[in-house]
C-alpha cells in the first residue's frame, strides 16, 4: 500500500471519527464475561443483530459497547493468548474513568439506601450492591472502588501517575480472560495536544496525515 503524505496537514484533521463505539473480546465463557462485566462494571446486556450466527453477547453503557465472542464459536477467529500470570499496568487495557465527585443530595441517597438494605441484611456484599444498584460507577474517589473490587475478591494492582501537583490513581485487574482493565481519575490531567513532535521527546512519534491512499 503505497501513501503521498502532506506536511502541511494536520494529522486526523479530516477523520470522520466521533468516540470510541465498543470493544470486543474473545472469551472462554460468554455467560461468565457478561457476568462479570454486568456485576463489577454495571454493563447491561443489549440485543445482538440477527444475522450474528455464534455465540455472543453484546453489553452496553457509558456510551460504549462491549462485545463478547464466545471462543470457539467461530471458526475464523484467530487464536486468544493465554492469560498473564501477574497483573501488569504496562499490558495493553480498556480503561474507564470514575466520577470526580458526588452531589450532596446524591451522597444523602445513596446513604439512605445503605441504611435500608443493612436494616435487612448485613453482608459486604450487600453494601456494595446498594452503592451500585443502579448499575453506574457511582465513585466519590478511588477508594470507594477499592473497596467495590475488595468486596468481590478481586485482585488488583493500585499505581499512581504524577504530573506536577496532579496526582492520578489507577486501580488494574483482569476480567475472566485476563482482558486488563483500568478504572482510573484520569480527568484530572487536561488533554493537551502537542504543537510538535519535539515537545513529546519522540521525533517520529507525530506523522502527517495521508492525502491519497491507493491500494
Amino acid at each position: 500500500m503505497a501513501m503521498e503524505l502532506g506536511s502541511d496537514e494536520e494529522p486526523g484533521a479530516d477523520v470522520p471519527l466521533v468516540r470510541l463505539n465498543h470493544v470486543s473480546f474473545q472469551c472462554a465463557s460468554v455467560e461468565e464475561s457478561a457476568a462479570f462485566y454486568q456485576r463489577v462494571l454495571g454493563f447491561q446486556l443489549v440485543k445482538r443483530p440477527a444475522s450474528l450466527d455464534f455465540r455472543g453477547a453484546w453489553l452496553h453503557k457509558y456510551g460504549m459497547g462491549i462485545h463478547l465472542l464466545q471462543r470457539g464459536s467461530d471458526p475464523d477467529a484467530p487464536p486468544v493468548a493465554r492469560p498473564p500470570a501477574a497483573i501488569n499496568p504496562k499490558d495493553n487495557h480498556i480503561s474507564f474513568q470514575v466520577t470526580a465527585a458526588v452531589s450532596v443530595h446524591r451522597l444523602q441517597s445513596t446513604m439512605l439506601r445503605i441504611r435500608r438494605v443493612l436494616a435487612r441484611r448485613s453482608t459486604a456484599n450487600v453494601v456494595v450492591h446498594a452503592l451500585f444498584a443502579d448499575g453506574m460507577v457511582q465513585c466519590a474517589d478511588m477508594g470507594l472502588m477499592k473497596a467495590r473490587l475488595g468486596g468481590m475478591r478481586l485482585e488488583f494492582v493500585a499505581a499512581r501517575v504524577r504530573d506536577g501537583e496532579t496526582v492520578v490513581e489507577q486501580l488494574f485487574f483482569h476480567d475472566p480472560d485476563g482482558n486488563m482493565i483500568e478504572i482510573c481519575d484520569c480527568e484530572k490531567l487536561p488533554v493537551i495536544p502537542l504543537a510538535g513532535a519535539a515537545a513529546a521527546g519522540l521525533p517520529d512519534l507525530v506523522v502527517p496525515a495521508p492525502r491519497d491512499v491507493r491500494g
